[in-house]
């Protein structure tokens, strides 16, 4: 069984250097061509998906639509999850990284940013930024719609859906198709691999890299492989 992950590919506020977290941002042309280049590199793989998942932000729905016309898997069954939704980076949603660095320490932006258990300033449930404000969140309990998350709550949030629908369907035999966020895929990777918490501060997910776990019967890795050769896009 497979389980193909991806982050999205690049987006305005990657380019422009900003917090994203819950913002729903469009692909750049660049991250267009990302997901593109990660949909033909996994064609090349030649691996036939059975189920997708993302989130319910554009950026990555988006990048998993170009992934899957390139592999020509368009018919693939999707399930969108708010729980595959990017860390929730709070009050920082919309600041550019580098002012705020300038402005609260390179140290406690970094911690913020990269560390397990650090939580970011965050919003009041009268914010508009809150995500109790946005529709697609309507059918959701609102106790569990963040104002703000570290990477720690980000995988509490995760682990619900790995345990109750990508988890059983890789046991089935199933190959599982991913396509979430730089922070999401942290979380899961994390708990995958079993990094450690002072580890995990090192782990980066770059954008339209995919990445091809294998697991075996008991859902133990096998082998893992990152697809980060060149691939022309046509």
């Amino acid at each position: 069984m497979k389980l193909v992950v991806v982050r999205h590919g690049e987006s305005a506020f990657n380019e422009s250097n900003l917090f994203s977290g819950w913002e729903d941002v469009e692909l750049t042309k660049k991250g267009i061509e990302e997901a593109k280049r990660a949909g033909a590199r996994l064609a090349q793989q030649q691996i036939v998906f059975d189920h997708a998942f993302t989130s319910v932000l554009k950026r990555s729905i988006q990048s998993l639509n170009y992934i899957l016309q390139e592999m020509n898997q368009d018919w693939l069954p999707v399930q969108k999850t708010w729980r595959l939704n990017e860390r929730s980076y709070g009050a920082l949603q919309r600041l550019n990284k580098a002012e705020t660095a300038e402005r609260q320490g390179k140290e406690l932006v970094n911690r913020w940013r990269k560390s397990y258990d650090a939580l970011p300033p965050m919003l009041d449930l009268s914010d508009p930024r809150h995500p109790i404000h946005d529709p697609r969140y309507r059918d959701v309990d609102p106790r569990l719609l963040p104002g703000g998350e570290s990477l720690k709550t980000t995988l509490d949030r995760v682990l619900p859906c790995w345990a109750d629908q990508i988890a059983p369907l890789l046991t089935e035999g199933k190959n599982i198709l991913v396509v979430s966020h730089r922070n999401t895929l942290r979380a899961l990777v994390k708990f995958l691999e079993n990094i450690s918490d002072d580890a995990i501060i090192h782990v980066d997910v770059p954008t339209g890299i995919p990445v091809v776990y294998e697991f075996d019967q008991n859902l133990n890795i096998v082998s893992k492989k990152e697809l980060t050769g060149q691939t022309t896009i046509q």
